[in-house]
C-alpha cells in the first residue's frame, strides 16, 4: 500500500470524521494519520487512545518502559496516561487514529471494556493482510480519496466505526468474554436459508435431496435441521409453506384454482383440494367464496357505519 496515494484521503477523514455512535456506544476521534515516513519521536502520553498500523518498514516503540520491535503489518495500541515512543532509523509509513469513549452516551458494559483496557498489557500484536481491521482500514482510505461520489460522507461514517471497533477488538476481544455460546449458529443459519428456498420454489416438487444438494448438505442432515429448528419434518414444512401459499393466492388472486395447485407445487387439482380442505377445513373453492363474503360484509357495514355517522 503506497501512503502517499492517501494523504488526500486523511484530510477528508480529520474533515468528516469525529462523532461515531450507533448501538449503545459513541466514540469520539481526536485525529486520523497517514505517515509514508516516520522516524522518531519524543517520549509522550495522551489522555486518550491511539492505534497505529505500521504498513512497511521497520523500527520500535517503547510503552511504558518496555521496548517492542515494529516491522510490516504490526499494530500497536497507546494506552491514556502511558508514556511512549516510537523509533525508526530508515523510517515506517504508518497509519494511525487516536479516540476516546464518550462515557455520557455509551453504556455500563462499554465504560467497563474501555476501562479494563487501559490496564490491558498486551499493547502490540503482528496481523496479517487479510485481517478484518487492516481489510477495513485500506477500505476507508480508498473511500475518503473518493468526495466526489454519492454517499460519500455516509460511507466513510459507517467504514470508520465499524474500523473503530474492529480495532478494539483486535486488542480487548478478551474482556468481552463472558461465557456466553458464540460459535456460529450454523444450524439455524441452515434453516434460514432452506425456508427462503422452500418459499421461493414452491412450483417445484422441492424434495428433500434437491434441498439439501442446494445447501452442500446431506438430507439427513437438512432432516435434523428441520426436527431440531421447527419442530416438524421437513416434508410437513414444505406443506405448511404450500397450504398457506395457496390461502394467499385465494384471497389476493383471481387465479384459477388449478393455477394456483400449480403455482404452490400440487400435483393435480384433486389432491390440491383433498390436501387444503384437510387442513384448512374448507374446499379451496368455498376457502375463496368465505373470504369475498366476509371481505364483502365487511366493507358493506364499514360503509352503513360511516353513512349513519354523516347523519
Amino acid at each position: 500500500m503506497d501512503l502517499n496515494e492517501f494523504t488526500s484521503g486523511k484530510i477528508s477523514l480529520n474533515q468528516y470524521v469525529h462523532h461515531l455512535a450507533h448501538n449503545g456506544v459513541s466514540f469520539y476521534v481526536h485525529y486520523w494519520g497517514v505517515i509514508p515516513k516516520h522516524y522518531n519521536n519524543l517520549l509522550h502520553k495522551h489522555s486518550f487512545f491511539e492505534v497505529c498500523f505500521v504498513v512497511d518498514g521497520e523500527g520500535e516503540y517503547i510503552d511504558d518502559g518496555c521496548t517492542y520491535p515494529l516491522q510490516k503489518n504490526t499494530m500497536f495500541f497507546s494506552r491514556p496516561e502511558v508514556l511512549h515512543q516510537i523509533k525508526s532509523k530508515s523510517g515506517l509509513s504508518l497509519l494511525y487514529v487516536a479516540f476516546e469513549l464518550i462515557e455520557s452516551e455509551s453504556t455500563e458494559e462499554w465504560i467497563r471494556i474501555m476501562e479494563e483496557a487501559k490496564q490491558y498489557s498486551e499493547v502490540i500484536i503482528d496481523v496479517k493482510d487479510d485481517t478484518t481491521a487492516a481489510l477495513l482500514w485500506k477500505s476507508l482510505l480508498i473511500q475518503a480519496t473518493k468526495s466526489e461520489q454519492a454517499f460519500f460522507e455516509e460511507m466513510l461514517t459507517n467504514l470508520a466505526y465499524s474500523l473503530i471497533l474492529s480495532l478494539v477488538q483486535t486488542f480487548v476481544s478478551y474482556l468481552h468474554n463472558d461465557n456466553r455460546d458464540t460459535s456460529p449458529k450454523t444450524a439455524s443459519s441452515l434453516f434460514n436459508i432452506a425456508k427462503l428456498y422452500i418459499k421461493d420454489n414452491l412450483s417445484q416438487p422441492l424434495k428433500l435431496t434437491d434441498a439439501a444438494r442446494h445447501l452442500h448438505i446431506s438430507g439427513r442432515h437438512l432432516s435434523r435441521i428441520f426436527v431440531s429448528e421447527s419442530g416438524i419434518s421437513y416434508s410437513e414444512f414444505v406443506q405448511n409453506e404450500r397450504i398457506q401459499r395457496a390461502a394467499t393466492l385465494l384471497k389476493t388472486t383471481d387465479l384459477s384454482i388449478k393455477d394456483i395447485s400449480e403455482e404452490t407445487g400440487f400435483k393435480n387439482v384433486h389432491y390440491f383440494t383433498r390436501v387444503f380442505t384437510s387442513a384448512m377445513g374448507s374446499s379451496p373453492g368455498r376457502f375463496r367464496s368465505l373470504y369475498i363474503d366476509l371481505k364483502a360484509t365487511t366493507y358493506t357495514e364499514g360503509k352503513v357505519q360511516k353513512q349513519l355517522l354523516e347523519i
